[in-house]
């Protein structure tokens, strides 16, 4: 496994790694019409790739096959973090979460809007629920946890 700075010839395999893994991991936790609007077959690749670009996005490949990735803004807010369903429980997560804590080592408190699936990762690393919450995507309400790393 390498870890390395997202660049924008990573966007579509980012893209196809999102909807499958939210389409076969979070299943198990949300209905059909939920997955659908949070990871839909359009999604607008300029409006990603400029978030990606704009915060501290990493990678993972293997083999040069992308096999998880995230992102965290200046503030603090870590946005995504994907991991290919082939790839679950292999320290893929791990590997990008601490290398996204450490780019933001300055700040003394990190968020993250967890999905119900991936709640018990952030439980294992230290993060607290601080709300638990529905948004709304397309008429269509997901459970989700903002939830925080606290650092001395």
């Amino acid at each position: 496994m390498e870890i390395r700075t997202y660049n924008k010839a990573d966007l579509t395999e980012i893209i196809k790694l999102f909807q499958s893994t939210v389409h076969l991991i979070n299943r198990k936790d949300y209905s059909q019409e939920q997955l659908a609007v949070w990871a839909p077959d359009s999604i607008d690749l300029e409006d990603w790739d400029k978030t990606l670009s704009a915060h501290h996005t990493f990678v993972v490949t293997q083999d040069s096959i992308v096999i998880g990735f995230g992102d965290i803004d200046d503030s603090g807010f870590m946005d995504r973090l994907y991991v290919h369903h082939n790839y679950q429980r292999q320290g893929v997560a791990t590997l990008i979460c601490s290398r996204l804590e450490a780019t933001v080592e300055s700040h003394l408190t990190i968020r993250v809007h967890s999905s119900i699936t991936a709640k018990p990762f952030f439980d294992s690393r230290g993060y607290k629920v601080v709300k638990e919450q529905f948004v709304e995507r397309g008429g269509i309400f997901l459970k989700n946890y903002i939830m925080e790393l606290r650092r001395p």
